[in-house]
């Protein structure tokens, strides 16, 4: 796993006190909010790379994928090669095949549109439902987006489409008026998603109510840097990092990093405190991280020791090699986007349309 390159460099650096803490809790069951979702990204002007990458995902597990390369749908999870028959994985390898096509034509309309010519270019898609397995509430998500930009998305409320971007009024005029389509895109998210999901959930239960602890590191290149707390390799995703100064909550000077995927379907995520040197000596600071109410107690910050390296560049850099791992391995797609993003399909007309063959199970 790339983030035992981090473990592997700093396993023998000087020690410096910091607390590390995982509070005690009550083990969390199996339960709540459960999402299915479909990652979709097409691509002109890289080379050694798929042109389209597809991706499905439940519980944030990778569990399906397609690229234009091997042109076929693939389980990611074990348990998926053995609960579904050849005509499911023939049936999504056409699906996919449809939305390959669109999608690297909406490329070209979404060019037209923005008036440009060559260099690098994607079109991304991102869909699926949620489902709450107590309250049996649900909701969906649909997203277009064009070089990492917002280009459209479904409302589900209005359950009308909306763009943020001129260049996208054309689109979403044709959309608003197929009602037809409208009507698939609701009976999709409001039923057939949701089935789907608790299939999925069903199939793969064992391994989806796994609960792995994440390991835990505090980094600092040297005493003016700041220091980083490191959780990674746990599973499921969801997971908090705080800081306490001397036993109190402390919230002055934190970034909290986003959630990343690991190459084994597990999740890392950082805390960065910014304090000075004396401000260290003379106080006790603690990462805190809470996950599944799993405990470990750790009691030293891995430091530089005067090596030229950055620990923010090394963390930086395999970040950026894990999402690139996740774009090309898993097909997970990761835009700066707040919520999510996905691309459109094309028609022959220069405008797009919502080709409503491309959802899938």
């Amino acid at each position: 796993m790339i983030f035992n390159l981090i473990r592997a460099i700093f396993q023998d650096y000087p020690r410096m006190r910091v607390e590390v803490v995982m509070l005690l809790g009550v083990h969390l069951v199996y339960g709540g909010t459960h999402s299915l979702q479909y990652f979709y990204t097409a691509t002109s002007g890289l080379q050694n790379v798929p042109q389209f990458v597809s991706v499905g995902i439940v519980d944030g597990q990778p569990f399906t994928y397609y690229d234009s390369n091997i042109r076929r749908m693939t389980p990611r999870q074990e348990w998926m090669a053995k609960s579904m028959e050849e005509d499911y994985w023939e049936q999504q390898t056409q699906v996919s095949i449809g939305a390959e096509q669109a999608l690297m034509n909406n490329i070209n309309v979404a060019k037209d549109r923005f008036n440009q010519t060559g260099g690098v270019h994607t079109f991304q898609r991102m869909y699926g439902c949620n489902w709450d397995d107590k309250t049996g509430a649900t909701n969906a998500l649909r997203q277009e987006g064009y070089d990492g930009e917002d280009f459209m998305y479904l409302d589900f409320k209005e359950f009308r489409w909306i763009s943020p971007v001129q260049q996208g009024f054309q689109t979403i005029q044709k959309w608003n008026n197929d009602k037809a389509d409208l009507n698939y895109e609701k009976q999709y998210f409001d039923t057939e998603c949701i089935e789907w999901l608790k299939k999925y959930l069903q199939y793969g239960k064992s391994s989806l109510e796994k609960t792995v602890s994440p390991q835990v590191s505090v980094l600092q290149k040297d005493s003016s840097s700041p220091v980083t707390c490191h959780a990674t390799g746990f599973y499921p995703k969801e997971v908090s990092i705080s800081w306490q100064r001397n036993g109190q909550e402390h919230h002055e000077d934190v970034d909290l990093g986003e959630l990343l995927p690991n190459e084994d379907g597990t999740f890392q995520k950082t805390s960065t405190l910014r304090v000075t040197a004396d401000e260290l000596k003379k106080n006790q600071y603690s990462c805190v991280v809470e996950h599944q109410g799993r405990s470990v107690t750790e009691d030293e910050i891995r430091k530089n020791g005067g090596e030229s390296v950055s620990i923010g560049i090394i963390i930086g850099a395999l970040a950026a090699v894990v999402l690139l791992i996740a774009i090309g391995v898993t097909g997970y797609v990761v835009y700066k986007k707040k919520q999510g993003f996905k691309p459109v399909s094309g028609s022959d007309d220069g405008s797009t349309s919502s080709a409503n063959a491309v959802p899938q199970a």
